[in-house]
């Protein structure tokens, strides 16, 4: 099913899975690069350095996926960098038609130059207050410990920190393999301990047991990626036909699978998008929602997604709607506030979409 992309911008989106140094604009990669006298960018024109960025990262294979990340993190090294680039992605998501969004980062990786921890929270909090503010769009922060470094816990107490001023949950990124979630079962305790919020990669780059282990030994409330909880499901017809005892609890207690579909295409998660399995999920009823991962190296947007989705899978409007309630269902936000959005935005927002189409358009979807 194909829908006019001018339609799927205006419908309201919520964002749970998006990387802060994944999602920069190639002008500002440029400009801060410029300023911070850093001289290692592949290209200094903005549409050829777009392009290597998206080649790069599309050769089916997260550690290659990850290879870009090496200029973003090197740009955004300054209190101002990081500011700006949290406001420009308020600014952008805003644009898109995204309600309110989770953004997610590893502060280790922006303390080269000096800042210190609290430093470069501050300044990404400082820049999502300002978009805010001028655009009206929400967003909370989550935390990222690297799973091949030893600061998870201190990272944990950061995300603990700074809870109430915008930090609203802790991640574990980075490679799956060799690096068992377990190995940091001791910050995710913590994280527990303290009533606070958990999602982890896990099942991208590697198998269902990376899915278990966040579950069961680190307690998380949601998946990042989680696209090889598929080998725990029997499929027949391109159905599920019987689930594993890892899916049925994943499916049973409404644990949400953050889902990128291009990105997954590009690191290899999935074959291509017709292969991928996010539709016997959908179908099958898990609480998959729908999520761009890092628009700058996907080159996609949540816009982009969801035509994907649509053009693949033939989801139509009431889809999207559904898939966006449940992204709203499964934020790091108060209940009261997550019900809110639900009846005061994405509601009203979808049926305004809907009366624009008319009773005929809408009764085809």
């Amino acid at each position: 099913m194909k829908l006019d992309p001018a339609i799927l911008k205006r419908l309201p989106k919520v964002l749970l899975h998006e990387h802060l140094d994944g999602v920069l604009r190639p002008e500002t990669v440029i400009e801060l690069a410029k300023d911070s006298h850093y001289t290692e960018l592949p290209s200094r024109d903005p549409e050829q350095l777009a392009k290597w960025f998206h080649q790069g990262a599309n050769q089916g294979s997260l550690p290659k996926y990850l290879e870009g990340f090496a200029h973003t993190i090197a740009v955004m090294q300054t209190e101002e960098a990081l500011e700006r680039v949290a406001y420009e992605q308020a600014e952008d998501l805003n644009r898109d038609g995204v309600v309110y969004f989770e953004t997610r980062f590893a502060p280790v990786f922006h303390t080269w130059k000096g800042l210190t921890h609290q430093q470069v929270v501050s300044a990404v909090l400082k820049g999502l207050e300002r978009g805010r503010k001028d655009f009206g769009i929400s967003s909370s922060l989550i935390i990222c410990a690297m799973r091949n470094m030893d600061v998870s816990l201190e990272m944990a107490e950061l995300a603990v920190d700074f809870r109430g001023r915008g930090v609203v949950g802790f991640d574990l990124a980075g490679e799956e393999g060799g690096y068992p979630p377990k190995k940091h079962v001791d910050a995710f305790h913590y994280i527990q301990r303290e009533n606070f919020n958990i999602t982890i990669h896990a099942g991208e780059g590697f198998g269902k047991e990376s899915i278990w282990q966040a579950i069961q030994y680190c307690g998380a409330h949601r998946i990042g990626h989680g696209t090889r909880l598929i080998d725990d499901i029997a499929v027949a017809d391109g159905k599920a036909v019987k689930l594993g005892d890892l899916a049925q609890y994943v499916l049973d207690k409404r644990i949400p699978l953050e889902i990128c579909l291009i990105s997954n295409v590009h690191t290899g998660a999935a074959k291509s998008l017709e292969e991928h399995p996010f539709k016997i999920f959908y179908q099958a009823k898990f609480r998959v929602t729908l999520n761009t991962d890092n628009r700058l190296m996907s080159d996609t947007s949540m816009s982009k997604e969801f035509a994907a989705a649509a053009e693949t899978f033939g989801l139509g409007l009431d889809d999207f709607e559904k898939l966006t309630i449940n992204a709203m269902k499964s934020a790091f936000l108060p209940y009261d506030k997550r019900i809110e959005f639900i009846y005061s935005v994405i509601k009203p927002g979808c049926a305004k979409v809907r009366a624009s189409l008319g009773a005929t358009a809408a009764g085809k979807n």
